[in-house]
């Protein structure tokens, strides 16, 4: 009796499903699409599985999982329940984060949806940061379960084709090594092999290219009738002026009259940090037009190697550039690798975070802490940051500083 049908379109979620069937040699019929597909799947979406007495199954996980289910072979299902949970975990990732930000990212370019530059730009820099998580486990790991090839691995390559396809070019490979070997692994084992045989990697990324548009055919002259000649020569009426929109929300606040930015820039720059800046610091800064805010990463239970991490707050900080007038901060990785975090200190121009760290698409993977320099502690935790000559207090455990960026 036939195990079911399973149907498939060209899609990278399909890539694994058809391998599975093929490579197990499941009695199970691929197909595109049909009236039955119709009939018992209104979403349209691929793929998906009907079984015997009426049995449906949609998502790829669940498919995917079905189908392994079907055969003798548990070893792509991890050791115990523990790795269990933790191939639940990458298949999740790859499903729910990894595709879905690679898509929006390559998919305005390639004309799959009318072209945003601002979610080309967001999705862009969120795909770098889960880059970030993948490169930084498969630096100390051959797989993402440990050391053996898992339905994580299978599924996770497999769902990667596109973003290799269109968005990682040679500069992006070089700069992703764990990555890039993991994907030239996993995609040669036999469920994927055929789908991939003739993959070649790119040089550069896809770039968008605006459609060029029509000419129009210039419409046929009027002739021109003489003005009657009026009685007296009527004054233009004036435009009104249109108001200047801010191009940043905090230049409405206008200049600062007690602090200047760029002094204090020039002053952390060139002098000493404690002997000089900070008494110059202390001297000129005023809470009212200013605040300080305590910046801390929410996952580092996730961070590895601390050169990984420091990466992480170079790439957060790169991506503030649109706040530099309104910004100065400094953050620093703390702790050694495997048991590591990341902490910053920011001067904000007025009383809010939000106006000048929304322009960075991963702001919101930070937890902002306003801080009160009249209270001793916040101050030392200020110095501290800022300095970077002796441990910081963390959670009531002093952590030798490991790295750091600053932002200027």
């Amino acid at each position: 009796m036939s195990q079911g049908t399973l149907y498939v379109g060209e899609y990278a979620r399909c890539f694994l499903v058809k391998g599975l069937v093929e490579f197990y040699n499941l009695d199970v019929t691929v197909a595109a699409k049909d009236a039955a597909y119709e009939k018992n799947f209104p979403l349209a979406k691929y793929p998906a599985f009907l079984g015997p007495k009426g049995y449906k199954l949609t998502e790829a996980i669940a498919v995917v999982l079905y189908l392994l289910s079907l055969t003798d072979d548990k070893s792509l299902l991890g050791k115990n329940e523990k790795e269990y949970a933790q191939i639940i975990r990458w298949l999740s990732f790859a499903n729910s984060e990894w595709l879905p930000t690679a898509v929006k990212a390559f998919g305005p370019i390639i004309g799959k949806v009318p072209y945003n530059k601002k979610q080309v730009t967001d999705a862009t820099a969120y795909l770098e940061q889960l880059a970030a998580v993948l490169e930084a486990r498969l630096s100390e790991f051959t797989y993402l379960v440990g050391e053996r090839l898992s339905i994580a691995d299978l599924y996770t390559a497999s769902v990667s084709y596109r973003a290799f396809q269109y968005l990682f070019g040679s500069e992006w490979r070089a700069a992703h090594p764990a990555i890039t070997r993991w994907f030239s692994t996993v995609t040669a084992h036999p469920t994927l092999a055929k789908t991939f045989a003739d993959f070649q990697f790119i040089e550069k990324p896809v770039e968008y290219v605006a459609p060029k548009k029509e000419k129009k055919e210039a419409a046929p002259k009027k002739e021109k009738k003489e003005a009657a000649p009026k009685a007296a020569a009527e004054e233009p009426a004036a435009a009104p002026a249109e108001e200047k929109k801010p191009k940043h929300p905090l230049e409405l606040l206008g200049k600062s009259t007690k602090f200047n930015l760029d002094e204090w820039k020039r002053t952390y720059s060139n002098e000493e940090t404690r002997e000089t800046a900070l008494p110059w610091f202390w001297e000129h800064y005023d809470p009212t037009e200013w605040s300080l805010w305590r910046v801390d990463y929410k996952y580092n239970d996730e961070l590895t190697l601390t050169f990984m991490s420091n990466n992480l707050l170079g790439g957060f900080f790169n991506r503030l550039s649109g706040s530099t007038k309104y910004l100065f901060g400094s953050g620093v990785v703390y702790g050694e690798n495997n048991n590591n975090g990341i902490v910053a200190v920011f001067l904000v121009r007025g009383d809010k975070h939000e106006p000048a760290f929304d322009v960075a698409p991963d702001w919101e993977s930070y937890t902002f802490s306003q801080l009160d320099a009249t209270k001793p502690e916040d101050k030392e935790f200020v110095e501290d940051v800022f300095a970077w000559d002796k441990p910081l207090l963390i959670n009531g455990e002093k952590r030798e500083i490991a790295d750091g960026k600053v932002f200027k």
